[in-house]
């Protein structure tokens, strides 16, 4: 009781969430009376990051940052215009296809959410699209960046769960590829009803030209995903590999990366990666907390005489995450819950953490496009001027099939565990 009061009174100072965790386990060891929980603090901080599959967090943030200095993004929008770009909406499907293929090397929503909305939104606008609609599809197309591998998220929830990398970032290709198709769904009912202009019809000489020119980038996901599922590489050396792909794709293909440019890349990688894994020390020594102060298992009581079966738990935890993701990050929401609820699904309600970690990261993600936070919003505002609450209230049907897949999510596990090796 000490440790939450002491943690929900240093957030509401405006203390960033990962010294929050760390000063409110500290305040909990003052008021437990055991000082000598002080010497394991180090050791525990310590002990969160020393894991090898957090080394994939920065060759993944690496690969966006080489991929957006190559002018790799550019193009694999343009071979998304090749296909989709004619039809009624047509640029709001090249929106979300486009988003796909990228979320599968950025595996950030936000940082993609600020690469695309400077893309896609000045494009739909000349074409007739209302500005807030489509800053607003394309902060809900970077969902699907911590979903598609690779994935920051998924990354650290297999550290915090105990679960390989490799599972993770695989379990999220299905539900990742059923949210596309479910959003373009959205797009023909909404283009029907609002009339939304078609694109401009490419001959069948320059559909061929922008693919083949836009093919060699697709090596990327292809070596990063491909090397994963056939058991080659690990997450973690599927990264470096991805990464060297991208700096040759880049280099040697588009010749628009200059090895000048990597230095400030490798320093933009670096602040965030340091950010990223800071929050998970942070969590290890707020996980030890939970866990010594009997937490899960006081939590455990209560869920029980809620939920009678593994679907009402999931359900109930739809509703308890999406309410914590609204004013909590993607990241430091994984930190703050997992600890206290997956013990609960696998010990209790016997559910498989893999199928567990993706229905919490898809909660989390969909908290970062709720209000009264809804960051991904505030960042496609910050890059294209449009207002974040009239963002979300024109997108309300992109909020619904995403709640949507989360009911499919929890109903049947098989979706998030299909491709994963039992």
């Amino acid at each position: 009781m000490v440790t939450g009061a002491a943690f929900a009174a240093i957030m509401l100072a405006g203390v960033p969430i990962g010294l929050c965790l760390c000063l409110a386990g500290m305040v909990y060891i003052a008021a437990s009376g055991n000082p000598l929980l002080f010497q394991s603090y180090p050791l525990q901080l310590f002990g969160g990051v020393d894991s090898y599959g957090l080394i994939a967090i920065p060759l993944f943030i690496l690969i966006g940052e080489i991929m957006n200095g190559g002018g790799i993004t550019r193009r694999i929008v343009e071979m998304a215009m090749a296909f989709v770009g004619a039809l009624r909406g047509g640029l709001a499907y090249v929106n979300v296809l486009a988003n796909m293929f990228v979320s599968s090397i950025l595996g950030s929503a936000t940082a993609q959410v600020a690469i695309m909305a400077q893309i896609m939104v000045p494009e739909m606008e000349r074409k007739g699209y209302d500005r807030t609609f489509a800053a607003g599809l394309t902060a809900y197309a970077g969902m699907l960046g911590p979903i598609i591998p690779p994935s920051v998220m998924f990354v650290v929830y297999s550290v915090l769960a105990q679960v390989p990398v490799s599972d993770m970032l695989i379990a999220g290709i299905i539900p990742g590829v059923i949210l596309t198709a479910l959003f373009c769904l959205v797009i023909a009912v909404m283009g029907w009803v609002h009339n939304f202009p078609a694109g401009e019809r490419m001959s069948l000489r320059q559909r061929v030209r922008t693919v083949l020119g836009a093919l060699p980038t697709l090596s990327i996901p292809v070596v990063i995903v491909g090397s994963i599922l056939s058991g080659l590489a690990n997450a973690t050396e599927a990264a470096a590999v991805g990464t060297v792909a991208a700096a040759l794709v880049g280099r040697y293909w588009t010749r628009e990366f200059d090895v000048r440019q990597l230095p400030a890349m490798l320093g933009r990688a670096g602040i965030y990666s340091a950010i990223v894994l800071f929050l998970v020390a942070a969590a290890a020594v707020f996980s030890w907390v939970l866990v010594f102060g009997k937490v899960p298992q006081d939590v455990a009581g209560w869920i029980r005489t809620v939920a009678k079966d593994p679907v009402t738990f999931m359900l109930l935890v739809n509703v308890i995450l999406i309410v914590i993701g609204t004013v909590i990050d993607g990241v430091p929401g994984l930190i703050m819950t997992v600890p206290i609820l997956l013990p609960i699904a696998t010990e209790v309600y016997h559910i498989d953490p893999r199928h567990f970690g993706v229905v919490v990261t898809v909660n989390l993600v969909l908290g970062l496009l709720s209000p009264p936070v809804g960051l991904c919003f505030f960042v496609a505002a910050a890059v294209t001027g449009a207002k974040p609450g009239r963002m979300f209230l024109v997108t309300l049907p992109f909020f619904f099939i995403s709640c949507v897949l989360l009911l499919l999510l929890s109903v049947w596990p098989g979706l998030s565990l299909a491709l994963v090796k039992q």
